[in-house]
């Protein structure tokens, strides 16, 4: 079983800017709640046992977030609110579950997800990308399914505008399974439109071999100078390692930029 998750939180979210000029995207509310906690949800509901963080020194309130515990008892001392002892609850259960590791330079996701190698214990494990919001369905749950029965890589996809590719990770299908899954031939970072092999987009929801940190090692930066996950996929399948991917049930929110941010507390509140 898949039993840890990693969660790359080192970005500097400029796209959320000026919110994130003093506050970290992450930890921004959505309907209330921070957008993170929703991610923690996700992993505690699919069966996660710990989750790794990787933030940097610009992103360290998020570790402070989780380890306030002097504010809270001072408070719930002074007040005995019964509500604030609840959220003081509900973050001691998540700070159980977390490791933190740190990059400093912003060498791009598969650098990220490289700095975890240390802690992942099985043979398997989980990665969300926190910019990407799926609700009513939980994602990871359905996932971990779909690798337990065939024993193998998967990651979530979406058919996007065709306009938008470029903005994303995109498949081309090697072999349909049903009408939920499909197997991979290839995946390309950001391609233009015209050199695009499909509209099928990589969300962020990936359960990866091991095996991918001996890849991740030994990648040159690409596009944008970053180290791109997605580089270090291909190199998996080239090597015939399969990998699944899976159109998710649920409904995608995207968290990263300032219309999809507000849009996300639109949405989650009709929930």
């Amino acid at each position: 079983m898949i039993k840890q998750a990693i969660i790359p939180l080192a970005g500097l979210g400029t796209r959320l800017l000026p919110l994130t000029s003093v506050f970290a995207k992450e930890l921004l509310p959505i309907n209330g709640k921070p957008g993170i906690e929703y991610i923690l949800d996700e992993c505690i509901e699919a069966g996660i046992k710990e989750v790794i963080f990787i933030i940097s020194q610009k992103k360290i309130m998020i570790k402070k977030y989780f380890y306030n515990d002097k504010f809270y008892k001072d408070i719930i001392k002074r007040k005995k609110d019964p509500r604030i002892l609840k959220e003081y609850k509900k973050i001691l259960k998540y700070k159980k579950m977390i490791k933190f590791v740190f990059q400093d330079k912003p060498l791009g996701t598969g650098d990220a997800v490289l700095k975890t190698q240390k802690f992942i214990k099985d043979k398997y494990f989980l990665m969300l990308l926190p910019d990407d919001l799926i609700a009513n369905q939980n994602c990871s749950k359905s996932m971990i399914a779909i690798h337990k029965k065939f024993n193998t890589s998967v990651m979530a996809s979406m058919k996007v505008n065709k306009n938008d590719v470029s903005r994303w990770g995109i498949y081309s299908i090697k072999k349909k399974i049903n009408d939920k899954n499909f197997i991979i031939k290839s995946v390309v970072e950001k391609p233009t439109i015209k050199k695009s092999p499909s509209n099928n987009a990589v969300i962020g929801r990936y359960i990866l071999p091991k095996k991918i940190f001996n890849k991740l090692a030994k990648l040159k930066p690409s596009k944008g100078g970053e180290i791109h996950i997605t580089d270090a996929i291909q190199s998996l399948i080239n090597d015939n390692d399969k990998f699944i991917g899976h159109n998710f049930s649920g409904k995608y929110l995207d968290c990263g930029t300032m219309k999809g941010y507000i849009n996300s507390t639109l949405e989650i509140a009709k929930i």
